[in-house]
């Protein structure tokens, strides 16, 4: 095994598919055909005297000696990228970027619209496409190169993932402009006994963790109370103005619907926390161009940190 007859190029290939588990998913994130993504693996199988990855029902999974090479591989490539790209200048006037972000259905209601705007004035070449990701697949479509930031109720602990908190928040209850409280005082906040008597839509996304609001009504016994549960953010207005429910939805959402729509927004006795992070990847800690959209998401929604309620 000669290592100047190694033509380093595989070595992207050895990563990609070792991150993928597929050689079609691999070839697609290093913009290569599948038969030429075919052929490189051959010939790392050929220098290396290894099948390297072998046929599984989940994917391709590496041999004992892929698994020991692959993670140093991909470490010394993120460490090359990362040093070369913090000697590349970036302006975004200039610049005909494609950015892919991933926002949950709400995210991209609240924070599209402003960012893209935002985008459009100081960088009017550029593109911005949202990409379906689960919560649970963030880190890997980072580290993949799938995306190149993402927004929302996230927490990420795998290495190589970094984040920052942009805002903290509880939810509330939405309900139409006319809706009362069946007994008691008509205040900001409802009681228990209000909630108890009331009828409620909570909406449970796939891609975050909102169940934390079912959660919620399950500690106060108020399970049953829930009549209606929407796959998505996006049908609570007009199921608040059409019925006399309540919508239990994070507080950003509640007055962006109250400035728009005069919906009445109530607080709620043990609502949970959320924490909305921006999140990337540290091999792109350095680039100047991931480093100036960074400060643009903070510079839009990046809010003063309210202490976390006790418990």
């Amino acid at each position: 095994m000669n290592f100047r007859q190694l033509d380093l190029n595989l070595l992207r290939v050895l990563a990609a598919v070792h991150r993928t588990g597929s050689v079609t998913k691999a070839g697609k994130t290093l913009s290569l055909s599948q038969p030429a993504t075919s052929n490189a693996l051959a010939r790392l199988r050929d220098y290396f005297e290894d099948e390297l990855f072998v046929r599984a029902p989940s994917g391709l999974k590496p041999t004992r000696l892929c698994e020991r090479l692959a993670p140093a591989v991909f470490a010394q490539l993120l460490a090359l990228e990362a040093l070369l790209s913090g000697h590349e200048d970036f302006e975004p006037m200039h610049s005909d970027r494609h950015w892919q972000l991933s926002l949950s259905d709400l995210g991209e209601m609240l924070f599209l619209p402003a960012l893209a705007g935002e985008l459009r004035r100081q960088a009017p070449s550029a593109r911005l496409s949202n990409i379906s990701v689960a919560a649970v697949d963030v880190a890997a479509a980072l580290e993949a190169r799938e995306i190149d930031l993402a927004i929302g109720i996230l927490q990420p602990r795998q290495r190589g993932i970094r984040t920052e908190l942009l805002f903290r928040e509880n939810y509330v209850a939405v309900a139409a402009p006319h809706w009362r409280p069946a007994s008691g005082r008509s205040g900001r906040n409802l009681s228990a006994q209000q909630m108890a008597q009331a009828s409620f839509v909570v909406a449970s996304p796939t891609a975050t963790f909102h169940g934390s609001v079912e959660q919620m009504l399950l500690r106060m016994k108020l399970e049953d109370r829930i009549v209606l549960r929407a796959r998505h953010f996006g049908a609570m207005p007009e199921l608040a103005l059409t019925s006399n429910l309540l919508c239990i939805v994070p507080e950003m959402y509640a007055q962006n619907l109250h400035e728009r729509h005069d919906f009445r927004v109530w607080g709620i006795p043990g609502a949970p926390t959320y924490e909305v992070r921006l999140v990337w990847h540290s091999s792109t800690d350095k680039d100047p161009a991931h480093q100036w959209m960074r400060a643009l998401v903070c510079d839009l929604f990046k809010r003063p940190v309210r202490t976390a309620p006790a418990r």
